[in-house]
C-alpha cells in the first residue's frame, strides 16, 4: 500500500509529517485528512487561525496528492457545522 504524509500549513509555517501512514489510495487519504482536520477543530475550535490552515498530503516521492483547507472540512456536513464550537 502507498504511504501518505500529512503536513500542516499554518500562517507560513509547515509542521511536517515524517512518518506518514499507509493507505489504499488518494480517496482514503482524503477521508483521513478530513477526519484529522475535524478532530483538530473539535479539540481546539476556539482558535480562529486554524480556519486558515490546510493539510498538504504528499506521497513518498514528495508529490502533492491533495491540499485540504481546514475550512472545507466543515462545508458538507450540516451536523458537524451545527455542533462546531464557535466563538461569539
Amino acid at each position: 500500500m502507498p504511504r501518505y504524509f500529512f503536513h500542516t500549513r499554518l500562517a507560513g509555517d509547515v509542521v511536517r509529517d515524517d512518518e506518514g501512514i499507509e493507505l489504499r489510495d488518494p480517496d482514503q487519504a482524503w477521508q483521513v485528512a478530513r477526519a484529522t482536520i475535524r478532530e483538530l477543530l473539535a479539540d481546539d475550535g476556539q482558535s480562529p487561525q486554524l480556519m486558515s490552515a490546510s493539510l498538504e498530503v504528499t506521497d513518498t516521492s514528495g508529490d502533492v496528492v491533495l491540499e485540504f483547507p481546514f475550512s472545507e472540512a466543515l462545508l458538507d456536513d450540516d451536523a458537524f457545522v451545527t455542533n462546531f464550537p464557535r466563538k461569539h
